[in-house]
């Protein structure tokens, strides 16, 4: 798990078109014969989207920006979110299922854009792999740890291109950001803090009911994909999904694939080995809270603790969102800026500290005048100048193995694992206790979880390894 690997500067499709020119003459080789998963140099790479509205309509576009790619089919449960896609690739096919459009365009199909909610990530990806598709998925990568792990050893086992959507991972920032830090610039890094404004949607609220028609456009049971039959009703869709863990992750993994990545990306850590958390609570009367073990909290403070993987200490790491904060460090002048409106993260060393924006974005050490006063390191670091989802489709046509991608699942899996956990915690410290009866007896979970990374499960609170991994309903399973 090398998050910044150099990659190959000859593409697969180059070297077969120049072995492919015999005595003047160019062959062109059929699809067939380079096997599944790779593109002949007479085509394009051609993509299919799973879930086209929303953050699934600007993947296509920005996928589209190549010359070498076809968006050949699309697929979304919802005809309403599919207007614009459907209008801008025309030609595109269009499905309900994934299932059947998998089924019935393998052989056309080379790659899959997946943009759906959350609990539909890994099943989709999977069943995309299992054809030797390519995979461009959404972050974050999975619902729940399992998933994560297992989506990881799907990509070795099927050998294909990989990428998740967190952008920020291909910026030139973090990659300023790792060189300051390998630098020394910092010192060792013994603590981590990061945060955003999310939710900024309804969260921490009682479970929506009602009666409601089905809109016509609209396959509710398709929508819910593996998550447990409940009657439709409006307050989760398009967007408010992510509120709800049978559906979401929450602001954590709304996130903080994107903010902790370069926590992750740049220190020598691997898996917690605890996790603990506070959460916020709405209070519907006096002593009467509402907390809904359904819902995501409004509010929470998550802490992680890192073994580092030189074995020389450890690294904590807080996690805050919903309008919390971490302290606000003395270096930081009164009028500058902490972070920046979707969030920030700072990095904590012996020898000074280190701010960067969401997303990774403006590194700078605080107090930010050293930024003029200190000699900058020499780049050393490859940055990716087409972006995150060119560099992925430049790999799917130069084929596995041939190129790298800036957050492939064997980096991935690990990182959404990690801030998984973080989840974990919330989840368990939710749990109502049945016999309870003052304040303190009310929730079981109020303690730190202790991490078994190696086995995915928690060895000081059972219950909280329900959450490791979900139940699916029928015609829906990630096996490998």
């Amino acid at each position: 798990m090398t998050p910044f690997k150099k990659g190959s500067t000859i593409s697969r499709r180059n070297f077969v078109r120049n072995a492919s020119i015999l005595g003047g003459a160019f062959f062109i080789v059929p699809r067939h014969v380079l096997g599944r998963g790779f593109v002949a140099p007479s085509d394009k790479l051609n993509i299919a989207g799973i879930g086209v509205g929303g953050k699934g309509e600007g993947d296509l576009a920005e996928f589209a920006k190549s010359p070498n790619v076809n968006i050949i089919a699309l697929c979304d449960v919802d005809d309403r979110q599919a207007v614009n896609s459907r209008k801008k690739f025309e030609k595109a096919k269009y499905y309900k299922d994934f299932r059947e459009m998998l089924a019935k365009e393998k052989n056309n199909i080379d790659a899959c854009s997946i943009s759906t909610p959350d609990n539909i990530h890994a099943v989709a990806t999977i069943a995309a792999m299992q054809l030797g598709k390519h995979v461009y998925t959404q972050k974050p990568l999975t619902h729940d740890i399992f998933e994560a792990r297992t989506l990881a050893q799907a990509a070795k086992k099927y050998k294909v291109v990989t990428q998740m959507g967190n952008q920020g991972g291909s910026g030139d920032g973090v990659r300023k950001a790792k060189e300051m830090y390998d630098d020394g610039m910092i010192g060792k890094v013994t603590e981590a803090h990061a945060w955003t404004n999310r939710p900024v949607w309804p969260q921490g609220i009682p479970t929506p009911n009602g009666k409601f028609d089905i809109p016509k456009e609209l396959d509710w049971n398709l929508w819910l994909g593996p998550a447990k039959y409940i009657e439709y009703n409006p307050a989760y869709l398009p967007f408010n999904w992510r509120g709800w863990w049978a559906f979401g992750t929450g602001a954590l993994g709304d996130m903080a694939c994107h903010i902790m990545d370069p926590i992750y990306r740049i220190l020598p850590i691997d898996y917690p080995d605890s996790a603990e958390c506070s959460v916020g609570i709405v209070w519907k009367e006096m002593w009467n809270d509402t907390q809904n073990p359904e819902a995501c909290p409004p509010a929470s403070i998550i802490h992680l603790n890192y073994p580092r993987k030189d074995g020389k200490g450890d690294i904590k790491v807080s996690w805050h969102d919903g309008g919390l904060l971490p302290e606000r460090p003395d270096e930081l002048l009164p009028g500058e800026a902490f972070g920046n409106w979707d969030g920030g993260v700072m990095l904590v060393g012996t020898k000074g500290k280190l701010l960067l924006d969401c997303y990774g974005a403006n590194p700078r050490l605080l107090p930010t005048k050293l930024m003029q006063e200190k000699k900058m390191p020499t780049e050393t670091i490859k940055r990716v100048p087409e972006g995150h989802y060119l560099q992925w489709v430049n790999a799917c046509i130069a084929g596995y193995g041939n190129a790298t991608t800036s957050s492939p699942f064997d980096y991935a899996g690990p990182f959404t694992e990690s801030i998984l956990m973080g989840n974990l915690a919330i989840r368990s410290w939710m749990i109502k206790n049945p016999a309870g009866k003052g304040w303190e007896d009310k929730y079981l979970g109020r303690k730190k979880l202790l991490w078994d990374a190696a086995n995915m499960k928690i060895t000081n609170f059972d219950e909280a390894n329900q959450f490791v991994k979900r139940e699916y309903r029928e015609g829906y399973s990630i096996q490998i």
